[in-house]
């Protein structure tokens, strides 16, 4: 099952750094966090969630969002789409959403802690990407050196240009 989440957790609301992003939670049959997947997008529009979708999420899955009428653009892909009325709830009283909340407070926490001043909006790929690489590895902590070490050498020298053009597929 799919958890969907957008950035209607109302954090950081009023700051000019917001940028929406999905938050894509992947869990298993027991309901505990597999794989995260944070993805800037232009807007919560069924065009950009359906675009997103058919990209990120493999046809027959089953989603479960906020109900915001966005995500219901996930059908769009073949996924099963059910939403959940949040209407004011705390997040205490929906077990539905415990982990994406759970994992959405810690990226708060973990880029508030990091980064003081921060362009969220202009690095935001980069960030959500990091957290997320950070999250997918958390049980393999022992292979990361090894494995920075294999693509670092791997990949070889490559210009400023190619580095941030790196950007767009974070």
């Amino acid at each position: 099952m799919i958890v969907l989440c957008g950035d209607g957790t109302g954090w950081w609301r009023g700051s000019e750094n917001k940028v929406p992003f999905v938050a894509a939670l992947s869990l298993d049959d027991d309901g505990h966090p597999l794989r995260i997947k944070l993805t800037p997008v232009s807007g919560f529009t069924k065009k950009a969630i359906a675009d997103w979708a058919k990209t990120n999420l493999a046809p027959g899955c089953s989603v479960l969002s906020d109900r915001l009428s966005c995500f219901a653009a996930v059908s769009e892909a073949g996924c099963q789409h059910r939403g959940i009325i949040v209407g004011g709830r705390k997040p205490k009283d929906m077990p539905e959403f415990l982990w994406i909340n759970t994992i959405l407070g810690n990226l708060k926490t973990s880029l508030g802690g990091a980064y003081h001043a921060f362009g969220f909006a202009k690095y935001t790929s980069r960030y959500l990407a990091a957290f997320a690489y950070r999250f997918n590895r958390r049980f393999q902590l022992d292979k990361l050196q090894s494995r920075l070490l294999v693509a670092a050498i791997a990949i070889g020298p490559r210009s400023e240009v190619w580095l941030r053009s790196a950007e767009a597929s974070c």
